[in-house]
């Protein structure tokens, strides 16, 4: 009896998963690096474009702004502000996001308001102190923001960048060795 090998039809891999296991950690890694640029885009993208942003920590601004949202601040000269702009501006050592009240631009003071407070903040805010007007609010982006500036984001999101680039790396190599397997069968038939 005569030994006869079992041929597989041309353009197939002999190994198990020919295509589909590289296309796949292909696909795995590019989603996973999309996933991170995509979390960074809103972080990132706006500073470039001169706006300040910033985490809300407090319930001031509450329910038009939300505590975990993030907020984007555009500098913005004091005379143009107007009675009902939300401003951001500095306080000690903390930025404060409240309404504009009253524009005294006589004294070059604002009076503000947190919209969930009873009454108006006790003192005026100077103009010297107002970083900008705020043109965007989004809830939980806050939230996302702090995960990303921190260290231990930085280091997960670098590691997990680092985790798509290994799949796509893997996907080349099985794909390599998929070719590499195919030649040696045609040589061998």
């Amino acid at each position: 009896m005569k030994n006869r090998e079992k041929t597989q039809p041309s353009g197939q891999s002999r190994t198990k998963g020919g295509k589909f296991v590289p296309a796949l950690c292909n696909l795995i890694g590019t989603l996973i690096l999309i996933s991170v640029i995509a979390t960074c885009l809103p972080v990132t993208v706006p500073r470039f474009m001169g706006y300040g942003i910033y985490h809300v920590v407090s319930g001031s601004m509450a329910p038009e702004i939300p505590v975990g949202s993030a907020i984007y601040v555009k500098a913005a000269e004091p005379e143009t502000i107007a009675e009902g702009d939300i401003i951001a501006f500095e306080s000690g050592e903390v930025v404060i996001t409240h309404r504009v009240v009253q524009n005294k631009t006589v004294e070059g003071t604002f009076t503000t308001k947190g919209d969930a407070n009873e009454g108006e903040d006790m003192n005026d805010v100077p103009y010297a102190a107002v970083i900008g007007r705020v043109t965007a609010h989004f809830p939980v982006l806050g939230e996302l923001m702090e995960v990303y500036t921190s260290t231990i984001g930085k280091v997960y999101a670098v590691c997990f960048a680092a985790c798509g680039a290994m799949f796509n790396i893997l996907a080349g190599r099985l794909r390599e060795r998929n070719r590499y397997s195919e030649q040696e069968v045609e040589l061998h038939e």
